[in-house]
């Protein structure tokens, strides 16, 4: 009888033991909820949870991780950890319905010295303004914007539909800031120079505009900034670092979903083409098809190059672009030097919005269905 109650309290000495280590680890790095299957070595974890319908998300060069709320706020994480006062709420004055609210996030590329964050968001009609979308900027002052600071860069055309805004704006090598512009449904005006609907855009960080701009001379006034036409909805676009690359990431219609690179003066064909049709001009870098599987989706999403200031996944994938499918939730790579593209992350419910690489090495997804940052990392 002693003997078996021994190894009876040895057993659950051991049971413990293992129980205490098995919670350990979860508090360290627990996976994220349906999360996806990954290739051997990388690992998903949560970075943050918390946030209500995000949209857009970028790294300010200090570290700190900004976030777009549909609704009209701007979120900082620090630490991993959620500030609760936005460094911004412009809820009173977002128009948030369908597709519209805050959409794109970027800083100036001297942000360490003047602090400056700039917004794309969806402005309210009222007694003095117009239904339309919006470039403001900000001034830093910490984990808020300073009080006064808000100053208009660049106004919009006004909407009709609630979709098809894109929204993303991203400095360029170049110190310019681009802007990633829907048709807002009206499918001719992306072919037209008199239209800002349905562009890349191209402007100074004051919203002047460069004379160099390929249709300058062609144009008047604020179609100056137009840098390239024929697109639906650009959603995300991203600049690879270093050399300056764009892939334009633009969701379809009925068919087709596509990556475009961003050249001066391009058109990418929209409406009269999508997809991999013979007789466009610029062809897509890459496409795929509409359907529900791991090879097919619904809407492209974020996108992301993999040249970290320290790269902490395999040499293989360093200058790779990640992209993801919102519908379809799995998240792919497009290996530049093989020009093949290959599976990366399962399909999974999170519906991720965006994607960006830290400098650390770690490749981050925004997810609209969680309502969370995660984190992608890799431990060989």
């Amino acid at each position: 009888m002693y003997g078996l109650a021994l190894k009876h309290t040895r057993f659950l000495v051991v049971s413990l033991a293992l129980l205490v280590g098995l919670l350990a680890l979860f508090a360290l790095g627990k996976p994220a909820s349906g999360a996806g299957a990954l290739p051997a070595g990388f690992e998903q974890t949560r970075f943050v949870e918390g946030l209500s319908s995000p949209t857009a998300m970028e790294f300010a060069p200090d570290g700190r991780l900004f976030v777009a709320e549909k609704e009209g706020t701007l979120r900082v994480v620090d630490n991993g950890q959620l500030s609760e006062q936005p460094f911004v709420d412009l809820t009173s004055s977002t128009d948030s319905e369908g597709e519209r609210g805050l959409l794109g996030v970027a800083f100036d590329p001297n942000f360490d010295q003047n602090g400056f964050v700039y917004v794309y968001y969806t402005q309210k009609a009222t007694d003095n303004t117009t239904l339309h979308n919006r470039i403001v900027r900000f001034t830093a002052d910490g984990d808020v914007a300073a009080q006064g600071s808000e100053t208009a860069v660049f106004e919009l055309p006004n909407l009709k539909e609630t979709n098809h805004n894109a929204g993303a704006i991203h400095f360029g090598r170049d110190g310019k800031l681009y802007v990633g512009v829907g048709e807002n449904r009206r499918e001719k005006v992306a072919q037209s120079l008199n239209s800002l609907l349905g562009k890349m855009l191209r402007i100074n960080p004051d919203g002047t505009i460069p004379p160099d701009n390929p249709f300058y001379n062609r144009t008047t006034g604020a179609n100056r900034a137009i840098w390239a036409r024929g697109l639906r909805n650009p959603f995300t676009f991203a600049v690879q670092p270093g050399t300056g690359r764009l892939f334009i990431n633009d969701v379809g219609a009925s068919a087709w979903e596509e990556i475009n690179a961003g050249k001066p003066g391009a058109n990418y064909g929209w409406p009269r083409y999508e997809g991999p049709k013979s007789g466009r001009n610029e062809a897509p870098v890459f496409a795929y098809r509409h359907g529900n599987s791991e090879t097919t989706g619904q809407a492209i999403t974020g996108g992301a190059f993999y040249n970290p200031d320290a790269a902490t996944f395999p040499a293989e994938y360093t200058g790779d672009y990640f992209f993801a499918d919102h519908a379809s939730g799995w998240i792919r790579r497009y290996d530049l030097a093989t020009d093949k593209v290959s599976a990366f992350k399962a399909s999974s419910g999170e519906r991720p919005v965006d994607l960006k690489v830290s400098s650390d090495g770690d490749l981050y997804f925004l997810a609209r269905g969680s309502g969370s940052v995660e984190k992608i990392s890799y431990s060989p």
